[in-house]
């Protein structure tokens, strides 16, 4: 699958599940929970329910950063 683009990103929820999330930074679903256990994902996670989600606002920083 390939990696969605900043303008889909954009329209995504609030937050996504951790496999979504890793999907920008090409990083597999795996790799990503792995990441967010070691808390170095390279945007934020938050636990809801639960459920690890990562914030849609803290991807679209982390790749406008230059």
């Amino acid at each position: 699958m390939s990696a969605p683009t900043l303008d889909e990103i954009r329209s995504w929820p609030a937050t996504v599940d951790i496999p979504q999330g890793s999907r920008p930074f090409g990083i597999s679903r795996s790799f990503g929970y792995e990441l967010a256990a070691r808390g170095e994902f390279p945007a934020r996670v938050i636990k809801v329910g639960g459920r690890l989600r990562v914030v849609t606002a803290s991807i679209i920083a982390a790749l406008e950063t230059p």
